[in-house]
Formats: C-alpha cells, sequence, structure tokens
C-alpha cells in the first residue's frame, strides 16, 4: 500500500481473471479517484498500473465524467482504442496473467479534496524513485 493512498476512506477493491466480465466484478463508485492494478500470482503482487479520473476546475469544483472510476476502470481505454473490459482480458492472456486486483480510492468528495491526477502522480513518482521506471502499463505520465 503507498502511504499517499492511506488518507482516503472511500476505498475497495476487487479480483478479475479472464473468464471475468469486468462489468459485473468492478464494484467501483462513480466517484473520482484513483486506481492502481496488480498482477496477482499466488501470494505475488505485482504493481502494474496506476489510473485516475476526475479533473478539479479552477473554481475548486469537480468535473468528471459520468461514471467515474467504474466507467474509467471498465471503458477507458488501454493497449488499443477499444475499452478495458476488452483489452485487459488479451493482455492478460499475452503476458500470462492468471488475475488482476483492482483497489480504488475516492480522492475528491464531501470529505477529502485531493487531486486525482496529482495523487495518481505521486504514487507514480514513489513506484519510479523505488523501481527506476514506471509500472509496466502505464506508457507514460
Amino acid at each position: 500500500m503507498y502511504k499517499e493512498l492511506e488518507k482516503f476512506k472511500v476505498t475497495n477493491s476487487f479480483t478479475f481473471t479472464i473468464e471475468d466480465s469486468l462489468e459485473q466484478v468492478c464494484n467501483a463508485s462513480e466517484g473520482a479517484g484513483v486506481f492502481v492494478v496488480y498482477a496477482v500470482e499466488g501470494d505475488a503482487k505485482e504493481l502494474i498500473m496506476v489510473g485516475s479520473t476526475g479533473t478539479v476546475q479552477n473554481d475548486g469544483t469537480l468535473k468528471s465524467k459520468n461514471g467515474g472510476l467504474y466507467d474509467k476502470i471498465v471503458n477507458g481505454h488501454q493497449f488499443a482504442k477499444t475499452g478495458r473490459k476488452y483489452s485487459w482480458p488479451a493482455q492478460m492472456k499475452l503476458e500470462g496473467i492468471s488475475a488482476l486486483e483492482v483497489v480504488w480510492y475516492e480522492t475528491f468528495n464531501a470529505d477529502v479534496k485531493a487531486i486525482p491526477t496529482a495523487v495518481e502522480g505521486q504514487v507514480l513518482q514513489s513506484f519510479l524513485d523505488a523501481n527506476a521506471k514506471l509500472p509496466r502499463w502505464n506508457v507514460a505520465f
């Protein structure tokens, strides 16, 4: 767990396998925030991706797409011009990943006001500091 994420109280996780429907197993809220993705092999977990959704406007309000974290995880594009519900199983097959653990955090709500992309950047910076590279499913930041 990254210390940057410890203060966020609205959080949950789910496991996704190639046989699952991402739309059905995803329990993410429609709020704004950050999600981290781990490849799971037995007891070992490897952080392979960090993502976020939601933009804070100059008046301090949040602009978020309908569906928030749920929609970003399920329908956000990755690896191709197609939603993760299609691209994740294909990529998992290519890489021999049996399961993903997805942990999500609401970083901007009535109780806490952390800019989602800033929190995403902090987590990626911590990973970069420790590993001298970004998680393998993050193309750039």
